[in-house]
């Protein structure tokens, strides 16, 4: 299927050179000829040509005007503009080139220079258009590869943390509400610009859905232990410690070294470092103050709060307000404090509260 023959429009109010401009031209392209720029600007409401031949000396709006009046439209101001023009000083070239045009071509004008300077510049400008084409749908495949990867990762989180939540039916919908207390926590963090250069290289979509296997290890432990109906003996608690440690282990198998599985960073310090206390009387490794990692020092707060309120076979639910006083209680002992203010500060935000 042959290209549609592109279109130049020729403006000079000299009918002698619209004459011998068109009959030059006429063979490889369509040609409208125009008497004056003020006719140009009306017939480029109804019509793009794919280039404009402009000359520079015309009556009331000279070329000079026309492009600065094309340049103001944003519709218009990509269509190439060449320069025709008697003059041949540098001045008025360079003040043509910096208003936008693309060339500058002396009359009289040489007809085989006129067509090779024309054939050259819209090449450049089917290639411009092409490498366009071909940069916009590259951009789409990648959006579109892009929703794919984070569909997956994000059917994996919720695959893996269902498991959790039905081998632990003493815990249900802990997970959802922990996500809920942990994305208001880092919400505000952020409002108060506290941390700000660590959480900002977050990506806070993926630490959210992420948050919902900081107990993926609890999958290990016993059933005698995970469901018993009734409060821990030491040694029960000591084994059901170890799900911290048994959460890092399963998130590295299931990354087991692949690139593509890098999402599963956030997962594993989760799981690894909630457990972990301010003061360093925590679990698995002992961490204390800022060497806990700053993601376990929020999901702590937001793993804590919900089992506060939440009931257990060995404990009735305590209120709103009772947890953030055990909470506040724990400020600079179990939790960062300065991260304690600012969950205190925003706890009114939280479904349980009555402020």
């Amino acid at each position: 299927m042959d290209e549609p023959r592109k279109v130049i429009m020729l403006v000079d109010d000299a009918i002698t050179n619209l004459k011998i401009g068109k009959s030059v031209l006429s063979d490889s392209y369509d040609v409208f000829t125009v008497p004056s720029a003020l006719k140009m600007m009306e017939l480029l409401e109804r019509n793009r040509p794919d280039l404009i031949l402009l000359d520079v000396n015309m009556p009331d709006i000279n070329g000079y005007e026309a492009l600065q009046m094309l340049q103001e439209r944003p519709e218009m101001r990509d269509i190439p503009v060449i320069f025709l023009t008697a003059m041949s000083d540098h001045e008025s070239e360079l003040k043509g080139l910096n208003l936008g045009a693309i060339d500058y071509i002396g009359k009289p004008f040489s007809p085989p220079l006129l067509r090779k300077r024309i054939d050259l510049h819209l090449l450049v400008q089917s290639q411009q258009k092409a490498l366009q084409n071909y940069n916009d749908n590259l951009q789409r495949m990648v959006e579109e590869k892009t929703r794919t990867v984070v569909s997956l990762q994000n059917k994996i989180l919720r695959t893996v943390a269902e498991l959790v939540e039905c081998r632990d039916s003493t815990t249900g919908g802990h997970g959802e509400r922990t996500r809920h207390c942990l994305e208001l926590l880092i919400s505000s963090m952020q409002s108060e610009g506290l941390y700000v250069d660590e959480v900002s290289q977050w990506n806070v979509e993926l630490v959210l859905a992420s948050s919902h296997l900081h107990d993926v290890g609890k999958i290990s432990i016993p059933d005698s232990i995970l469901r018993k109906p009734g409060k821990l003996t030491p040694d029960e608690f000591e084994e059901i410690k170890k799900h911290a440690l048994f959460g890092v282990n399963i998130i590295d198998r299931i990354a087991n070294g692949d690139e593509e599985s890098r999402f599963l960073s956030y997962a594993r310090v989760l799981a690894g470092t909630h457990h972990e206390k301010w003061d360093g009387g925590g679990y698995p490794y002992g961490l204390k103050g800022q060497d806990i990692p700053l993601l376990g020092r929020v999901m702590a707060i937001a793993d804590v709060y919900d089992a506060l309120i939440s009931w257990r076979p060995y404990k009735q639910p305590f209120s709103h307000e009772q947890s953030l006083e055990i909470i506040r209680q724990e400020r600079g002992t179990r939790f960062d404090p300065t991260l304690v203010d600012v969950f205190l500060n925003m706890a009114y935000e939280f479904p349980d509260s009555k402020a």
